[in-house]
């Protein structure tokens, strides 16, 4: 019985057949005399192992600290010691939403001109948008707005100078592009 090979797998056996004659034996002294020669090399010194240093054990105490698993704007404002200079921020006004974002997680995403006003549109970290203006605040430093324009939000800001001392900071929030 006489099997009939198609051409095509006749031509891949002749090609692995090829292919399989050039991995006969070669001459690998000079592999060898390398790997010889890697070996004969002097051994290096290891380093020695660092020294741990012993770190001091710390006890969190939670008491007198807000819960972490409530939001900021829903706990009272702390009562804040007046100093000398008579700054102070003013911890008896109820907290707006905007109070809870540091200024640099806040970003001035455009204005609006409604009724003579011109409002800031103001978006947080997780992508919601506010509208401020004027008189609003907003910054986790009793950041108050004093001025809107087509490119900036201008605050004042109540930050502490001392312990018991407060001064006034002013701070710009600009357009983002």
């Amino acid at each position: 019985m006489v099997v009939k090979v198609p051409v095509t797998i006749r031509l891949m056996t002749l090609a692995a057949l090829l292919l399989l004659n050039g991995c006969g034996d070669r001459d690998l002294s000079d592999l060898e005399d390398y790997v010889a020669e890697v070996k004969a090399r002097p051994k290096g010194a290891i380093k020695p192992l660092p020294e741990i240093k012993m770190v001091e054990t710390f006890v969190f105490e939670p008491e007198g600290l807000r819960d972490p698993f409530k939001p900021a704007n829903q706990e009272p404002a702390p009562q804040i010691a007046m100093g000398g200079s008579g700054i102070k921020p003013d911890t008896t006004r109820p907290r707006e939403p905007l109070e809870s974002y540091s200024l640099d997680s806040l970003r001035m995403v455009g204005t609006v001109k409604k009724n003579d006003v011109l409002w800031a549109l103001v978006q947080t970290a997780e992508g919601s948008i506010y509208r401020v203006r004027t008189g609003n605040h907003m910054g986790r430093n009793f950041g108050r707005i004093v001025r809107i324009t087509e490119n900036s939000i201008e605050l004042i800001e109540i930050v502490p100078d001392s312990p018991g001392n407060w001064r006034e900071k002013e701070t710009t929030v600009a357009l983002a592009d």
